[in-house]
């Protein structure tokens, strides 16, 4: 298609190749917000689950943790299971993100808008 003109056919498929992988990550971006991951602690008395977006989108508590005295404990254990949510749902968006441009032929560590 372009043969006679050098390094331009080589530049057509660079930007081809560059719309490919923003598509794909618009795409990945979506699928992120559907992808759940759960955070524990208190082994497992405290879950809080979030999206690979790092979204909250449930809180489970073990009803066994309530005891007047213990309100602080609760509140800790509450904020850990959210922590350990959000950092697992970093840890997926990172090893999605991997995936896709392991795919799309780019090393995997590239660091790339997100």
């Amino acid at each position: 298609m372009l043969k006679g003109l050098g390094g331009l056919g080589d530049m057509a498929k660079m930007m081809k190749s560059a719309q490919e992988l923003q598509t794909k990550m618009a795409q990945m971006q979506d699928e992120l917000h559907n992808v759940m991951v759960v955070g524990e602690s208190g082994a497992g008395l405290v879950k809080a689950t979030a999206s690979a977006k790092g979204d909250l989108k449930a809180l489970d508590i073990d009803p066994s943790i309530f005891n007047g005295d213990d309100k602080e404990v609760v509140e800790d254990l509450i904020l850990a299971a959210i922590k350990d949510a959000q950092s697992k749902a970093s840890e997926k968006a990172k090893e999605e993100m991997a995936q896709l441009t392991e795919s799309m032929g780019l090393p995997k560590d590239v660091k790339l808008p997100f």
